[in-house]
């Protein structure tokens, strides 16, 4: 079966519709003949060109007037709630200064100059190893527990028990079992990001639509390969939430793991400037860890984005 419409109300071409049982499953399709005029390729570009410019201009205003308020306050001696003393609070320029001098060196000439990369490395190191360790236990757990209800009452309450424990209690037991070096500041990093990768998963295995699953069901769909043909793409955009909250955290828990004894690592440059008095190697070692994280969870956002670029259902990701 084959329509066709030309003259004055087809200007733009001759559009035919056409019949194709064997065809791409609708039973129909359309073509667009030659003197057709397409859409232009290109015209989504400038837009989201626009729209990247534009969160970048919006995000700035909050971080400039902070370091404003932040010199105007150690230039004026400022007590803050809670007795927060600003005039013991470096200057945003000695800060800089800082950050490099333990970039490059040759700036202060102390020990810590030029000594960036080296404790950026052992933390970094750290950070993923704990992190990627928390992902392989957490995201088969939390599918196994969102799918199995027996499974999830036999489960559920031990980890619920387990995970109120703050990260700091482990840190003795870790000492003492594991002893001083990266095994203890992983396992750390490990228990911080374990539970929220588990709890996210968990729940969005739970949430997916079940007219998925009986869509799956009616093409003949095994149950196995339903789980990883339809449960965990569907719940991937629940387990990316649960994933950047732990990589942050696991950047938060690091400095606690390389306070015990660690020599190498962002957090043991902290300590270290701590028993020194280099007031501004503190908050230069804490603006290092915020940029490292923050670059790592938009390394996060950009792999899912580019693996679920022929996805829509996980394209919604910021």
């Amino acid at each position: 079966m084959t329509a066709a419409m030309s003259g004055p109300a087809a200007a733009g071409g001759t559009m035919a519709a056409s019949y194709s049982p064997a065809g791409d499953g609708h039973g129909i399709s359309t073509a667009v003949a030659a003197g057709a005029t397409p859409a232009p390729s290109g015209s989504k570009r400038p837009r989201r060109n626009r729209s990247g410019l534009r969160q970048v201009l919006l995000a700035l205003p909050a971080p400039i007037l902070l370091v404003l308020l932040w010199d105007l306050g150690v230039r004026q001696g400022w007590t803050l709630p809670l007795d927060i003393r600003m005039a013991q609070v470096p200057s945003p320029g000695a800060v800089a200064t800082r950050l490099a001098d333990v970039a490059v060196g040759g700036i202060i000439n102390d020990p810590f100059s030029g000594e960036l990369l080296r404790h950026t490395q052992a933390s970094v190191v750290r950070v993923f190893s704990g992190f990627g360790l928390a992902m392989l236990v957490a995201i088969p757990l939390g599918v196994l527990m969102g799918r199995s209800k027996l499974m999830s009452q036999l489960l559920e309450p031990t980890l619920n028990l387990i995970r109120p424990i703050p990260v700091t209690a482990w840190v003795p037991l870790a000492l003492i079992i594991i002893g001083i070096g990266d095994r203890s500041t992983i396992f750390l990093v490990f228990l911080s990001a374990v539970f929220p990768i588990l709890l996210n998963t968990i729940s969005a295995v739970q949430h997916v639509p079940v007219r998925l699953l009986e869509a799956a069901a009616m093409l003949g769909t095994p149950k196995v390969q339903a789980l990883y043909k339809v449960v965990i793409p569907a719940a991937v955009p629940g387990m990316i939430s649960g994933l950047r909250v732990a990589l942050g955290l696991a950047w938060v828990v690091l400095v606690v793991g390389e306070t015990t004894g660690i020599t190498v690592g962002l957090g043991a440059m902290i300590t270290e400037a701590k028993e020194v008095s280099k007031t501004d190697l503190i908050v230069a070692g804490m603006v290092f860890i915020g940029l490292l994280g923050f670059l790592s969870d938009r390394l996060l956002v950009g792999l899912v984005k580019t693996v679920s670029r022929r996805r829509p259902i996980l394209n919604n990701t910021p």
